[in-house]
């Protein structure tokens, strides 16, 4: 028999045995062999690079529009093309002014202008012009040049045959232009590099030219001979020179980066800095500002410095030519010659923005809309002998030939509503100031005071009125009409020449004017209360409003804008509708923004004054009217 503490340390010995083996065998069991080699099980793809950051100056809401520089709700077309539905269209060689200089053509035809070159060259998708001045001697041509990892431009003018200059001015706009040209590639460049003179490749039976030309292109050109070339200068050993390697599509096909309209991909930090590195100007139409001293439009546009101050209206409210924008960058370029920078200011071979500028003016000329009579404007007569009056909610009387676009319209001799004169023989209302009696009606201009007529007062009998063609008085849906005035005896006008009445420009695009934009309202219309009556027109600013839909709900819909102030210190009211809500842009120019259309009362707060919103109606209002009455530019 056992002692106990020989039988315990008998047990505590197996205890010890047991778990050594379940450790071994647990060891074995993990350490076995592998199966013998079979086929290979499908690996897991990696894991998709983490997404680059978008560039915070762009609106990625902006961007689901695909807005691009042929857009013309964001930026204007160019001379040889007209805004239709809100796209550049080519126009007929035809409709250009016939004003030089004239152009010389690659087929060697002559043509009156650079605009009409231009319309042709749209129409074909191909480069039409060769240079300014009668097809006289050598065509002007280029070509793109190897020299080891590089292609080199090089170009035959008239007079010169030279490189391009790696200027400041060399960037992806001039690229994407020589890729189109002489690659047929629609997409434009990958990169715009520099090259120095002397690591060309010298190549035997061939010189490189020993003269190089700066170029400065806008984006939209189809070859660079419709940009703006430099006089050129004799090159060193370390000259720099433009090279360029042109687009691919991106292994995959896939973008991860900014994708273009287009279908380019380019960087995000290409994004908003006033060059067209898309080749369509996509990467800078969305922009909340810009960097890289690009000059921002209230519109979201990205110009280029040079753009500015230039004579040329870019920004669809005309502020990059107004006095208070930022001057343009003085016309100079560095070459790196011998080491050494070069500051000398070049001088200009061609020049197209002369040729664009000519044209402008040329079209805008015709049309006289959105300016007032400022010989006349302001001007007192005996007939204002009335004290002054608040207006209607929150403004005051007006001077009597102040606002020359406002008409009143006279229905069975009482004076309901107001419109806004356009130019010609046509007005624009809102849709529930009349309806298809035209004999009913007459027109009012010049007036200020219901009971008093001016000297320049005049009444037009009505020939005919267009409500349109989708209005709901329930919803007050397309709250808009177009009153046509009778003819003068024996001629086609309408109404007698007057110094007191202007027409009104129309809107062609919904971001002309955005909220916060301050305007005017005008009319006759009554004042807070009923017995508030107003005898002598009145206006007032009201700010456009944004977002209107969270005050009115289910009763705001497309097409309808609202103005005003939150607080309803300031609102249309019964007797102005029909009446305009008018902007002015930085240039000068006013539009007829809005209709007075509808409001909850008059001045209640949190319930702003709704308008008719003209923009969303133009080609509706072209259709019936014709281009000459309807806008300013854009033509």
């Amino acid at each position: 028999m056992m002692r106990p503490a020989l039988l315990l340390f008998t047990f505590l010995l197996l205890q010890i045995v047991v778990h050594t083996e379940e450790d071994s065998i647990q060891k074995h069991e993990t350490q076995k062999p592998s199966p013998p080699p079979g086929p290979a099980a499908p690996t897991a793809p990696p894991p998709p690079p983490p997404p680059v950051q978008p560039n915070s100056l762009v609106s990625l809401e902006c961007l689901d529009q695909k807005y691009t520089r042929a857009s013309c709700a964001k930026v204007f077309c160019p001379p040889w093309l007209r805004c239709i539905r809100g796209e550049c269209v080519c126009k007929l060689p035809y409709q250009c002014p016939r004003l030089g200089p004239g152009v010389c053509g690659l087929n060697g035809r002559d043509y009156l202008s650079l605009c009409q070159a231009q319309a042709i060259s749209c129409r074909d998708e191909q480069p039409v012009v060769s240079h300014y001045g009668k097809c006289e001697g050598v065509i002007s041509e280029g070509q793109l040049k190897n020299s080891g990892d590089h292609e080199v431009v090089v170009m035959t003018t008239p007079k010169h045959r030279a490189l391009i200059c790696g200027t400041e001015s060399w960037n992806m706009a001039a690229a994407n232009v020589v890729c189109r040209q002489f690659k047929k590639n629609k997409r434009g460049a990958a990169a715009a590099e520099t090259v120095e003179v002397k690591d060309l490749e010298v190549k035997a039976g061939w010189a490189w030219p020993g003269e190089c030309m700066s170029v400065r292109c806008t984006g939209y050109e189809s070859s660079l001979m419709e940009c703006e070339l430099y006089k050129p200068r004799k090159v060193g050993d370390y000259t720099l020179i433009s090279a360029v390697t042109c687009y691919n599509e991106p292994k995959g096909g896939r973008c991860s980066e900014f994708t273009c309209v287009n279908r380019k991909c380019i960087s995000w930090n290409s994004t908003c800095d006033g060059v067209d590195d898309c080749g369509d100007a996509s990467d800078e139409m969305c922009c909340t500002d810009c960097s890289n001293g690009a000059y921002h439009c209230k519109s979201g546009v990205c110009l280029s410095p040079h753009a500015v101050r230039d004579q040329i209206r870019d920004c669809l409210g005309g502020e990059d030519e107004a006095a208070g924008a930022n001057q343009k960058p003085s016309n100079t370029s560095k070459i790196l010659s011998a080491g050494r920078e070069n500051h000398r200011p070049e001088e200009l071979e061609f020049n197209p923005k002369e040729a664009i500028l000519n044209a402008r003016k040329h079209i805008e000329s015709q049309l006289h809309c959105g300016i007032p009579n400022m010989d006349y404007v302001h001007k007192t007569e005996k007939e204002m002998l009335r004290p002054r009056t608040k207006r209607v909610v929150g403004g005051q009387q007006a001077l009597p030939t102040q606002i020359q676009w406002q008409v009143a319209i006279e229905d069975e001799g009482r004076i309901h509503c107001g419109g806004a004169y356009l130019g010609g023989c046509w007005v624009l209302t809102a849709a529930h100031c009349v309806r298809n009696k035209p004999k009913e009606f007459r027109i009012k201009f010049s007036l200020w005071s219901k009971v008093m007529l001016l000297t320049t007062s005049d009444t037009i009998p009505v020939k005919s009125i267009i409500i349109h063609h989708e209005y709901n008085s329930r919803t007050s849906q397309n709250d808009i009409a177009l009153i046509q005035l009778q003819n003068l005896a024996h001629v086609k006008e309408c109404l007698h020449p007057n110094p007191a009445v202007r027409s009104i420009c129309v809107p062609w695009s919904p971001l002309q004017f955005l909220p916060n934009s301050t305007c005017t309202i005008s009319g006759w219309g009554r004042g807070r209360q009923e017995t508030d009556r107003v005898y002598t027109l009145n206006y007032a600013n009201v700010n456009i409003i944004g977002n209107c839909s969270q005050y009115y709900k289910d009763r705001f819909y497309d097409g309808m804008e609202c103005a005003g102030d939150l607080e309803g210190t300031v609102d249309a009211c019964q007797g102005d509708s029909g009446g305009p809500l008018v902007c002015t842009d930085a240039s000068g120019v006013s539009y007829v923004w809005g209709i007075v259309s509808w409001g909850e009362k008059c001045g209640v707060a949190g319930y702003p004054g709704v308008y008719t919103k003209v923009a969303d109606y133009f080609e509706w209002i072209r259709l019936h009217t014709g281009w000459p009455e309807v806008t300013k530019y854009n033509h």
